[in-house]
C-alpha cells in the first residue's frame, strides 16, 4: 500500500467472513492513502461483527451490498415432524467502507484520487432508449443457478423468478452476476496436483471429487471486477490480505490495477498464482504494466 500521491493507491478488497475484525483490521490501510474504499465479504449472521471491527479500526460504513443467489446449500439438521435448524443461505453481504479522508471528497480525490465511487464504469446501459442514458450501479446483485445456460434457466434461478413476470425490459440486467464455475475455478491450474474436494464430510450420501482449485468459497471473477472498478481508482492498487484462491487477484489484473495478494496457507497460494496468472495476458503497449505481488504467511 505504499506509493505516491501521484499513484492514486490505497483501495482495499477484503473477504474477512471467518477473521476477528478489529485484530485484523487494524494494520492494513494505516499505511494507505485518504479515502480508501473497503469491500468485505462476510456471513449474513456475522456482519455486525465484521461491521463494529471495521468502525473499531477507524473506518466508516458507506454501505451494504448484497449479492444474491438462488443455489445456497441448506446447514441444517433435518428433524422429526419437517422441522429444521437453519434456512439456506440464499444472499452474502458486501460491507462498503472507507477509510478517513483527507478535507472534502473533492480534495482527496483531487488529489489522492480516492473517496469516489466509480458508478459510471459499472453503470448499466438502458436498452430501452438509443441515447446514453445508463442506470446507476444498484447495492444488489444477481447469480443465476449453476445449471443456467444461455438458452434458459435452470428450476428455482432467482434470477428467473424475477424476470417471470416483466415485459420486454427484464430487471435482472441491472443485478445479474453468475456464480464461480468449475472451469472458472480451474482455469490456469491444470498443471497443479489434482486435490479432493468434500465441503460436506458429515452429510449422508455426499459426492467426492477431484479438482484442481479446492477452495471451498471462491468469488466469480465478474463480481470481483465490478467491485474492483467500482472502488478503485483507474491505475490503483487492490490489496487483498486474505487472498484465498486469487479471484480478486485475477479482477485487478483483468482491469489493469496493481495487485497485492497476502495468504497464509501455501496450497491456496500456489492456486492464487496460477490463476492470477494465467489471467495475466500481455496486451499491446501497456502504458504501465499491472503489477502483481503475492506473499504467503504462517508455517510452510
Amino acid at each position: 500500500m505504499q506509493g505516491t500521491a501521484t499513484q492514486r493507491t490505497s483501495v482495499l478488497a477484503l473477504r474477512l467472513s471467518k477473521y476477528n475484525g478489529r485484530t485484523c483490521l487494524t494494520s492494513p490501510w494505516q499505511r494507505g492513502k485518504p479515502g480508501g474504499h473497503v469491500a468485505c465479504f462476510a456471513a449474513p449472521r456475522m456482519t455486525h461483527r465484521l461491521t463494529s471491527g471495521l468502525e473499531d479500526a477507524g473506518l466508516e460504513i458507506r454501505d451494504v451490498l448484497m449479492w444474491l443467489y438462488g443455489s445456497g446449500m441448506p446447514k441444517s439438521r433435518r428433524l422429526p415432524g419437517g422441522r429444521g435448524t437453519a434456512l439456506k443461505p440464499a444472499y452474502e453481504p458486501i460491507v462498503l467502507a472507507r477509510t478517513p479522508m483527507a478535507g472534502t471528497t473533492a480534495a482527496t480525490a483531487d488529489r489522492w484520487g480516492t473517496g469516489v465511487l466509480n458508478t459510471e464504469a459499472c453503470a448499466i446501459p438502458d436498452p430501452t432508449t438509443s441515447t446514453a442514458v445508463v442506470r446507476w450501479p444498484a447495492n444488489v446483485c444477481l447469480t443465476h443457478q449453476p445449471g443456467c445456460r444461455l438458452g434458459g434457466c435452470a428450476r428455482g434461478c432467482a434470477v428467473a423468478g424475477l424476470d417471470r413476470h416483466t415485459g420486454r425490459v427484464r430487471p435482472s440486467r441491472f443485478f445479474y452476476c453468475s456464480k464461480a464455475s468449475r472451469r472458472e475455478r480451474d482455469a490456469g491450474c491444470q498443471q497443479l496436483p489434482a486435490r479432493t474436494l468434500d465441503l460436506f464430510p458429515s452429510s449422508a450420501g455426499r459426492s467426492r471429487r477431484q479438482v484442481r482449485n479446492p477452495h471451498p468459497t471462491v468469488k466469480p471473477i465478474e463480481l470481483m471486477r465490478w467491485l474492483t472498478r467500482l472502488i478503485t481508482p483507474p491505475g490503483g492498487v487492490v490489496l487483498d490480505p486474505f487472498c484465498g484462491s486469487g479471484s480478486t487477484g485475477c479482477a485487478a489484473v483483468l482491469e489493469d490495477r496493481q495487485f497485492i495478494g497476502i495468504e497464509r496457507d501455501p496450497d491456496h497460494a500456489k492456486v492464487a498464482r496460477a490463476r492470477i496468472t494465467h489471467h495475466h495476458q500481455p496486451r499491446p503497449a501497456p502504458a504501465a504494466p499491472p503489477t502483481i505481488a503475492l506473499a504467503t504467511t504462517g508455517p510452510a
